[in-house]
């Protein structure tokens, strides 16, 4: 794995940052978001700042960018103090940031969507469309996209997407780039057109501020790495100077000597049993599971790994086989009969199928389990608080109150929301897709140990992930997928890495 180097060719200037921000402190009411914080920005470098989520990365950019006033503290851009008013001040000035989720209006072109707010005009106010147009086509050559500006974003890729944001900040000439999870969106293929885009970047002496849960590509593209802790800022190291384990101990406090803490349970009856199901998306799966048991399932992109679940689960229809929990059949294409029957499905999209954002927490936890919390077509409020309130303690979601917006929680909180609100149904059956995607290390930890109280409980588990050290670490068996079909099936003890890559590929 390739580790950045530090520019430096011996002169001061070069360790000169061009944004120094130091001492920064924010409050809220009744908290304490920032205390002490500080960030160091060089030309030419990627700084990466990492922290568990809550640990004050997204407050201090707000900070930065003028969407929050900070209590005390200074912010030096280009060897002058400032205090930006709003984004657009900060943007002028030549600090951007590209956020995790894309701010592009679908229907509107390339050209209209990186020169929005900026609009180039000629006599009477009409837009110069020829120079805008043509100054796109330049941009997106810096980036090393040959993308026609006329076209519409809903035409892109998500990768392509993402250009289009970086050319719009590019057009403000920004010198410091902030990239706010930037491959959380991308497929695994486009992730390395990112990275080479970024050293071009650097090699033009931007100053790129990236903000990541994936260590592995701090690894790979920064060159040097600030963590925050609780708010405060805890140290800044060279990606040269640091491991893997000593980056997870500033960022959590503590050493993770057993990142995927497997526990020994006796398996229990068969609780799953999946009998040659077929239909568009899988191909003749037949496969159980038991009590106090976690099989993971594994593939490669296209795999059908979510397929299998969501047909399972009754999201997608099946012509042939069945599914059946404790000996009793679930009926087809049902997902409130699979429920019924004892299973559920924690989706690997949260946000668009897992969660209603703009509801409460008490809300998003009992919307599976109305039934237990009414009467007469009524929501027994009392009922449902003192539901929720329960499974937030059995959960350890960290909010100020079930009343709180869901979309305000961190990412890993988020999905514990969800746990609580798959466990509230009482399964049986717990098929997890993806539950540590997008979340910390720390946060990924509690999830763990979560899954682990369930196993111990003897419910049955099945998880889907693209970690292959998460399925290996969890799993007590390993089911492999590729195209559709299971390719193979390996115990905890034979199963490697090698061994999946050999079986998926046919070569086992």
């Amino acid at each position: 794995m390739r580790q950045a180097k530090t520019k430096n060719n011996g002169g001061s200037n070069v360790d000169e940052p061009i944004l120094k921000m130091q001492g920064i402190e924010k409050r809220f009411p009744g908290v304490i978001a920032l205390h002490n914080a500080s960030l160091n920005v060089r030309k030419g470098q990627i700084m990466a700042l990492l922290g568990e989520n809550g640990a004050g990365k997204s407050t201090l950019m707000k900070v930065l960018t003028g969407v929050y006033k900070r209590d005390s503290g200074t912010i030096v851009y280009k060897g002058k103090q400032v205090e930006y008013q709003n984004t657009r001040q900060a943007m002028n000035d030549g600090i951007a940031i590209i956020h995790q989720e894309l701010t592009l209006i679908p229907k509107m072109t390339i050209y209209e969507n990186i020169f929005m707010g900026s609009e180039k005009t000629k006599g009477l106010g009409i837009a110069d469309k020829k120079y805008m147009i043509q100054k796109s086509r330049e941009l997106l050559r810096i980036l090393n996209m040959d993308l026609n500006p006329e076209k519409r974003i809903e035409t892109l890729s998500i990768a392509q997407q993402q250009m289009v944001e970086i050319a719009k900040v590019l057009l403000y000439d920004a010198q410091v780039i902030v990239m706010d999870e930037p491959t959380d969106v991308l497929p695994d293929e486009e992730v390395d057109s990112l990275f080479r885009v970024l050293e071009d970047l650097k090699k033009r002496g931007k100053a790129i501020i990236y903000i990541s849960h994936r260590l592995k590509e701090i690894f790979q593209i920064c060159d040097m790495v600030t963590v925050m802790r609780d708010g405060e800022f805890i140290g800044e190291k060279s990606v040269s100077e640091i491991t893997n384990e000593s980056l997870v101990s500033m960022m959590v406090g503590r050493k993770l000597d057993e990142q995927f803490p497997h526990v020994e349970v006796q398996k229990g009856e068969e609780v799953l049993k999946v009998e040659r199901i077929s239909n568009e998306y899988v191909h003749n799966i037949s496969l159980s599971v038991h009590a106090g048991e976690i099989v993971g399932i594994v593939g490669l992109v296209g795999a059908g790994r979510t397929e299998l679940a969501k047909t399972i689960y009754g999201c997608y229809p099946y012509q042939e086989g069945q599914v059946c929990v404790k000996n009793r059949k679930v009926p087809k294409g049902s997902i409130k009969q699979a429920i019924h029957s004892g299973l559920y499905y924690m989706t690997e999209d949260r946000k668009r199928d897992g969660l209603v954002m703009l509801l409460d927490v008490r809300t998003n936890m009992t919307l599976s389990s109305l039934k237990k919390i009414s009467r007469c077509f009524t929501v027994l409020k009392k009922t449902e608080k003192e539901a929720a309130e329960d499974f937030r303690q059995r959960t350890r979601v960290k909010t100020p109150s079930i009343f709180q917006l869901v979309r305000n929680l961190s990412g890993g909180n988020q999905q514990k929301v969800i746990l609580a609100k798959a466990l509230m149904t009482e399964p049986d059956v717990l098929i997890l897709d993806e539950p540590t995607r997008g979340i910390d290390v720390g946060a990924k930890k509690e999830i763990y140990n979560l899954i682990n109280e369930l196993k111990e409980k003897n419910k049955a588990i099945v998880i889907i992930s693209s970690e292959m050290p998460e399925i290996l670490g969890m799993s007590d068996r390993i089911i492999v997928m590729n195209e559709g079909y299971i390719k193979g099936e390996l115990s905890r003890q034979e199963a490697s890495q090698e061994k999946i890559m050999h079986m998926i590929l046919d070569q086992a």
